[in-house]
């Protein structure tokens, strides 16, 4: 178990459900279809205070842009789902989060890119159950008082897209290095968005306007 995991009452581990699920069918295949449950395991997860979840929906509460929202979904359901309006009970349409776009849905072109307790996450790969008590904060709670960031509005003076589709992701990408590295340099900004894919090839302009946004913040 991650260090991470530790201490929190609601945690859907990869790591474990692969293992077990290996066992599992490994098990089947020898006791011919016998069901194999881990008595060891179960009482280990028990001992950490670890709540077991689903199948059925759950209640999960997440902070987003600065708010609470109260939601009931599947453990499997992904958090750009949720942000995006699908569950169980979902949110209704005029409160859904859409700025995060569902691309490849596994975890390799960015479009879904999120901030999670500051730091630029695939939403396509982070279960909405995992992200309770962290902060997310999506390209619409970027802009504050009606007033765009200035990665915002550098996209937008230097031509940093051309569909569109992919842009929120990038933005959130450069958004968590200007957090973390005010200053960058052209090398930094090309890793920072090494995660996130622009079909339509406008990369010179998106490195652009990510310098001019570094440049604007540092004046």
């Amino acid at each position: 178990m991650d260090q991470e995991e530790k201490g929190r009452p609601f945690v859907v581990s990869r790591r474990s459900f692969i293992k077990g699920a290996g066992a599992g069918v490994a098990g089947a295949a020898v006791m011919g279809g016998a069901a194999v449950i881990d008595v060891e395991q179960e009482a280990e997860a028990q001992g950490a205070g670890l709540q077991k979840l689903g199948p059925g929906p759950v209640k999960v509460a997440l902070h987003v842009n600065g708010s609470v929202r109260n939601v009931e979904v599947e453990p499997r359901t992904t958090l750009v789902n949720v942000l995006r309006g699908v569950g169980h009970t979902p949110l209704p349409a005029d409160q859904a989060l859409t700025g995060a776009k569902i691309g490849c849905d596994r975890g390799s072109c960015g479009a879904c890119t999120v901030l999670v307790d500051g730091k630029a996450v695939y939403s396509c790969m982070m279960l909405a159950v995992d992200a309770q008590g962290r902060k997310i904060t999506t390209v619409e709670g970027l802009a504050q008082g009606g007033m765009l960031t200035a990665v915002q509005e550098e996209m937008i003076a230097k031509d940093g897209y051309q569909c569109g589709y992919c842009t929120p992701g990038f933005v959130m990408s450069l958004t968590a290095l200007m957090n973390e590295k005010p200053k960058p340099t052209l090398d930094d900004v090309k890793m920072a968005v090494s995660g996130n894919t622009c079909r339509c090839g406008a990369y010179p302009r998106i490195f652009e306007a990510a310098l001019a946004a570094a440049k604007k913040k540092g004046a």
